[in-house]
């Protein structure tokens, strides 16, 4: 039984047409998340930079938010001091009447 090689190159060809761009889009499908992943591993270093950045700048929003508590805290005392000044009995508008 002799091969047909003409025969069998043209299934083998026919076959591969139609099993290359099959293969092509499973891999494109199976490998995007893998390619993603790298892609963001390579991208960490400067998500790191940013992380720290970020860190910095809320460790100064919070001195400052300190600062600012603490100063309306001694405007709010100061103004209760002047307020206990002014019903002091000894004050010129007591004594007036």
């Amino acid at each position: 039984m002799p091969i047909d090689w003409v025969g069998l190159a043209g299934v083998v060809m026919g076959t591969l047409i139609i099993l290359i761009p099959v293969a092509g889009l499973t891999a494109r499908f199976a490998l995007k998340p893998i390619v993603e992943t790298l892609g963001m591993a390579r991208q960490s270093p400067q998500t790191e930079e940013r992380l720290s950045s970020l860190e910095s700048r809320l460790a100064l929003l919070e001195n400052q938010l300190d600062g600012t508590e603490a100063e309306l805290r001694r405007l709010s005392d100061e103004s209760d001091f002047r307020r206990e000044l002014a019903r002091e009995p000894g004050s010129g508008s007591a004594g007036a009447s």
